[in-house]
Parts: C-alpha cells; sequence; structure tokens
C-alpha cells in the first residue's frame, strides 16, 4: 500500500512538474511583445539588440535581393531568446550542441540564441545573417531546396565569415587528405565541432568558386534551374557547363593548390608572430601608461610642498622659523 502511495505521488510530481515547465515556457513566449519594421518582426528578450540586428538584416536583405535575383517580399519572424526551454521549444527538434542558431523556412522563423546567456562563437549580426540567408535560398528554390554546401557556402558568402581559423583548419585538413565530398556535407549536423568547422570552410569556398570562376549571375541561375525541378548535375550543367563529377574535381583541385603543408606552416607561423606583436604591442602600452602615470606623479608632487614656513614672508629663510611654537 505504501508503495502504490508513493507511486501515486511520484506521478503527481512529474505531472505538476511537467505543467510548471509548460506554463513557464508560455508565459515566457507571450511576454515577448513583437517590434515591427518594414522587411522583419522582431521578439527579442533584451530590446537593445533591435538596432542592430535590424541594421544587420536589412543590409543582408538588399545583398540576397541582389545576389540570388529574387524579391523576399515576405516578413519572417526573428527570435534571440536567452531561456534554453524556449529555444528548444522553437526549434522543435534535435540540435547540435554547438549550435547557436537556425532558420525554418516553412515558417518563416529564425532562432538564434541571446549572447547575454550564451557563448555564440561569433557576432550576433553574423549569425542572424547566416540564418537569414538560409530563408532567401529556400524562398529562390521553393520545393526543390537546395543541397547543404549550397546553402551554407551562400550563408557564410553573404555573412562574410570567413577567419584566420578557417585557413587553419583547411590547412590541416589538407595535410591529412580529408577533404569532405559536397555530398557529404548533407550530414553536417551529426558532425562534431571540428569536422562542422571544416564543412562550413568547403562550403564556402565552393560557392565562392562558382561565383569568382563563373560570374555573379551563376548562383541565381544555379538556385532557379534546381527551382525548376532539375538535378543538381543539370543546374550545374546550365549554370556552370559542367556536371557535378567535373564540378568537384575543379574544386578539389583548386583546394589542393590553396591549401598545404607549406601554407599551413605559412599561416601557424604568422599566428604566432602576429601573437607576439600583440602581445609587444600590449607591454609597450603598459609600459607607455606607467611612464605617464609616473610623470604625473612627479608635476604633482612639485605642486605640494612639504617645506612649510611661518616667518617672514619677505625673508622667509632668514630665521630658523619652521616651528616657531619651539622657541
Amino acid at each position: 500500500m505504501k508503495v502504490k502511495i508513493n507511486m501515486i505521488w511520484s506521478r503527481l510530481f512529474s505531472a505538476a512538474a511537467i505543467i510548471f515547465l509548460f506554463a513557464t515556457t508560455v508565459s515566457h513566449a507571450a511576454g515577448m511583445e513583437p517590434v515591427e519594421r518594414e522587411h522583419f518582426i522582431y521578439y527579442l528578450d533584451n530590446p537593445r539588440y533591435l538596432e542592430t540586428v535590424d541594421s544587420a538584416l536589412s543590409y543582408a536583405r538588399a545583398r540576397l535581393t541582389n545576389l540570388l535575383e529574387d524579391t523576399l517580399t515576405y516578413k519572417p519572424s526573428i527570435y534571440i531568446v536567452d531561456d534554453l526551454g524556449h529555444f528548444n521549444k522553437l526549434i522543435r527538434g534535435r540540435f547540435p550542441d554547438w549550435g547557436a542558431a537556425a532558420a525554418f523556412a516553412e515558417r518563416k522563423l529564425i532562432a538564434v540564441k541571446s549572447p547575454d546567456k550564451f557563448n555564440l562563437g561569433k557576432s550576433l549580426a553574423e549569425l542572424l545573417v547566416h540564418e537569414y540567408a538560409h530563408l532567401a535560398v529556400s524562398h529562390k528554390t521553393g520545393l526543390n531546396d537546395a543541397p547543404r554546401f549550397l546553402h551554407e557556402g551562400i550563408a557564410m558568402f553573404v555573412s562574410t565569415e570567413w577567419r584566420w581559423s578557417d585557413n587553419i583548419a583547411m590547412n590541416r585538413t589538407a595535410v591529412f587528405g580529408d577533404f569532405l565530398k559536397l555530398e557529404d556535407i548533407e550530414k553536417l549536423n551529426r558532425f562534431n565541432e571540428s569536422q562542422a568547422q571544416v564543412a562550413y570552410a568547403q562550403s564556402y569556398l565552393a560557392v565562392k568558386y562558382i561565383y569568382d570562376n563563373y560570374g555573379d549571375h551563376a548562383l541565381a541561375l544555379l538556385l532557379g534551374e534546381l527551382a525548376r525541378g532539375r538535378t543538381l548535375n543539370q543546374a550545374l550543367m546550365v549554370s556552370t557547363g559542367a556536371t557535378l563529377p567535373e564540378f568537384e574535381n575543379e574544386y578539389q583541385e583548386e583546394l589542393n593548390k590553396r591549401f598545404n603543408i607549406v601554407t599551413l606552416f605559412m599561416d601557424t607561423m604568422l599566428f604566432w608572430l602576429g601573437l607576439a606583436l600583440v602581445a609587444l604591442i600590449a607591454t609597450f602600452l603598459r609600459y607607455k601608461k606607467r611612464r605617464e602615470y609616473h610623470k604625473r606623479w612627479e608635476e604633482e608632487e612639485k605642486l605640494h610642498s612639504t617645506d612649510f614656513d611661518y616667518g617672514d614672508p619677505d625673508n622667509p629663510e632668514q630665521i630658523d622659523d619652521d616651528e616657531p611654537w619651539r622657541s
């Protein structure tokens, strides 16, 4: 009997906890007042980010409209949340630990963890531009969505996220001969953080290769062909004149030229030289600040004399009058 009572109490407690969690999440979501701007609707836990994110996304919209040759007339909802439970509720599914933001084309929604509570690994503006690019690519291709390498490559291309660390990661990958095939990038969400960095970097370089070698119209043409239901192989033939295997061979050759053990050594050496230069500048600035402080201290000392004189002001040092009360 006692066991049954304990089980009943345990179930009641679990049910109460679930109800409380649900109520808290709903209350949290309901408490976010929407702010509607010309092209976006914002739901921000911290309203101080409003102008920054609206400026970044407006810039991204203008660039994507031109790059993809598409009209982005709808208003996506942008959530920046500081509660993990609310974030998980918005994304409705599994998400890699290293992830900080997600875009959902069918719901016209972007969810981003707030920098107030989470380490995002990059600026809030970069994350938002990246995720908005995903919405724009999906809008361009419609029901026939683009492969993952195009999605991520265009997102990185528009948000200009390439970093020195990406150079080093690609050089290290080249040394060990572990470049990914473009089709492998489809599994990006299953990768660990270091593998994901290589996948993102390769996606960016593939898109940049198309843009640099086939013109600024090529990406829009490629996505337009995918929107018509063409396969990636067919869409590449129309936009670049190369089949998928031919394009991948060209692209891999470009990677092998650009990244190798020599460039890894140079990048690593430059990294340490840069670090040493930063340390040297910091030391110099500390030294300069200390010198200025001592100089200011010496100037103040001159203005605060400790030789007090109580004698004749016209001939102050003619008599021993420093302590007249002793006479």
